[in-house]
């Protein structure tokens, strides 16, 4: 930043401090006084005073001759990353998708017995009722509430389909809870839902579970589609592989956030 452009609470040493660290990178993990001086236009003074600095702050290294970065340096980019939440890494993702297909494209998480979308891009209204963020619909009669609830015990899914409403909203709907029970285990195998005309005549949706870093789905996304412009077959041929896509490149992202906190507190803001 030019002097001249600096406000009066500028803090110049913090400035350096941080071209000391951004000096380091994966071409130069690995530098002298003399390096990291050059790099950073400083004396060699100065740039031993913020190197050891940084040593007894842990965020460096030295072997007396050499510095590198520490890995306790991503704390520095976790509390930005970790504040981030599940739609806010999802929502970019999503974009992209609907581009790619030319569908809508939706995040949604499970409370309590119902899906909840937590993010959203639309691109064309298929469906009766407007879905918007908050949106709710019973888990069971969704592509995205059956690949979350694939991935449940056996015993909680059991209760959950003991209580649910099972009467039909088209001729399609499933309204047994053995045969429910036979599909989720399907989706499972496959790891992915399809669900055709249960939830709204016309309506189609195929759906794809997203994994935080310890392996258990925390939400899902899918792609809803008219049933007359989209076979169950060209959902699958076409439009899946996108789906999968972006769900391994969401759950990408959340390897290096919370993903927990991330989606209890979004749950938590829809309820």
């Amino acid at each position: 930043m030019p002097a001249a452009a600096r406000a009066p609470h500028f803090v110049r040493s913090f400035e350096r401090g941080l071209a000391v660290i951004r000096a380091f990178g994966a071409d130069q993990p690995e530098l002298t006084l003399s390096e990291v001086a050059r790099a950073c236009d400083l004396t060699r003074a100065a740039t031993r005073r913020f190197l050891l600095t940084l040593v007894d702050l842990g965020y460096v290294h030295s072997d007396g001759r050499t510095f590198r970065l520490t890995p306790r340096v991503l704390e520095l980019g976790y509390a930005y990353l970790s504040g981030f939440s599940l739609p806010q890494i999802a929502q970019p993702h999503l974009e992209q998708l609907a581009e790619r297909v030319g569908e809508s494209s939706s995040l949604c998480v499970l409370d309590g017995d119902d899906i909840v979308y937590v993010a959203r891009v639309p691109t064309r209204r298929i469906m009766t009722a407007a879905i918007t963020v908050g949106t709710r619909f019973p888990a069971h009669l969704t592509s995205v509430g059956r690949v979350i609830l694939a991935h449940r015990a056996d015993e909680e899914t059991d209760a959950r389909l003991a209580r649910a409403d099972l009467r039909p909203l088209t001729a399609r709907t499933i309204v047994s809870a053995d045969a429910l029970r036979a599909e989720l285990h399907r989706v499972r195998r496959q790891g992915y839902a399809i669900v055709d005309q249960e939830l709204e005549e016309g309506l189609r949706s195929v759906a794809a579970p997203v994994r935080g870093r310890d392996g258990e789905v925390v939400a899902a996304v899918n792609i809803p589609v008219h049933a007359s412009r989209n076979s169950v077959e060209s959902v699958r041929r076409d439009l899946l592989p996108h789906l999968l896509a972006t769900v391994a490149a969401i759950e990408a992202d959340l390897r290096i956030t919370d993903p927990a906190r991330a989606v209890s507190r979004d749950s938590a803001t829809h309820r």
